[in-house]
């Protein structure tokens, strides 16, 4: 395994090199400070909090400890693992500073599209040299406990409902002030949204399903929404049923998402996720967006 992830990467570093002609780091004088969360992805949610915990660590002044999980998440193919690592090296923050290494690494990442990665390189001498920690495959002693089981961190959601577009963060920002009337989650009532309808108000399915939420007419009638096209009445009705699940599965998050999505019914039919295509990507993409198993029993707005 580890040898056919280290090919993968001499491939990536040959086709970085020849698509950018030789690309290098940039000199000093570009912003290189910022340190921001990671992305909210639906990457697996042991490889999220690899970036997250690395991320949380470079906050606390603790670049040993960040690099560390920055190369695990690089080592299993992670672009943002591998800019972030790239960075560090780049700044000779918890690594020896070897401007080489940092080459490497965010020439691979520019080359698979990462765009601050791409920022911080430009036509210079070609660089060819991993970083030991990926080259032997050994895991950083001083990595951390990965799955702690806890839900997608705060700051990583925030980042994300920044990055909207102005009438999706307004849809995703009412979400979050919803949710804890109905006791739910906002990282999980955000999850939900971002998987039905990716916060398009407007969104219908094949199946008539209507909104931000996806409302069935039948799941509409049943919480009391008369219009399932207007998005406040469309995510209340949503919440109302998403909490009524999450009690009916005592918090169980994957037997709640996959009734939402295939209804109630077929979750007892089936005791468990139901083995439906659908049904099955949808709880895996709420799973790795929220990334806790249960749900807390009570929420305080």
């Amino acid at each position: 395994m580890i040898i056919s992830r280290l090919a993968g990467l001499h491939r990536l570093i040959l086709a970085a090199t020849l698509a950018c002609t030789a690309m290098g780091v940039q000199a000093a004088g570009r912003d290189v400070e910022g340190v921001e969360a990671p992305e909210w992805s639906d990457e697996p949610p042991a490889l999220a909090r690899l970036l997250e915990t690395g991320h949380r660590a470079e906050v606390a002044r603790q670049p040993g400890v960040a690099a560390a999980h920055f190369c695990a998440a690089a080592r299993d193919g992670s672009v943002e693992g591998q800019y972030r690592l790239g960075r560090l090296y780049l700044l000779g923050r918890g690594v020896a500073r070897d401007g080489q290494v940092a080459n490497t690494l965010l020439s691979i990442a520019a080359q698979r599209g990462h765009e601050k990665a791409q920022s911080l390189v430009e036509p210079l001498a070609a660089a060819e040299k991993l970083p030991d920690c990926l080259v032997t495959g050994k895991a950083p002693e001083v990595m951390l406990a990965i799955d702690n089981g806890e839900a997608v961190p705060h700051e990583v959601v925030e980042r994300f409902i920044r990055a909207l577009p102005a009438d999706k963060r307004r849809h995703a920002q009412m979400v979050q002030k919803l949710a804890p009337r109905f006791s739910v989650d906002p990282r999980l009532a955000l999850a939900i949204v971002r998987t039905e309808s990716n916060f398009d108000a407007a969104a219908r399915s094949p199946k008539n399903a209507l909104g931000l939420m996806q409302l069935i007419p039948d799941t509409a009638e049943r919480f009391g929404v008369r219009d399932a096209l207007d998005p406040e009445q469309n995510v209340r009705g949503g919440l109302a049923y998403l909490r009524w699940l999450l009690q009916h599965f005592k918090g169980d998050v994957a037997l709640a998402a996959a009734a939402y999505n295939a209804g109630e019914g077929n979750v007892a039919r089936y005791r468990g996720v139901p083995p439906f295509a659908e049904t099955q990507e949808y709880v895996r993409r709420v799973m790795a967006f929220y990334r806790a198993p249960r749900h807390p029993e009570t929420m305080r707005g």
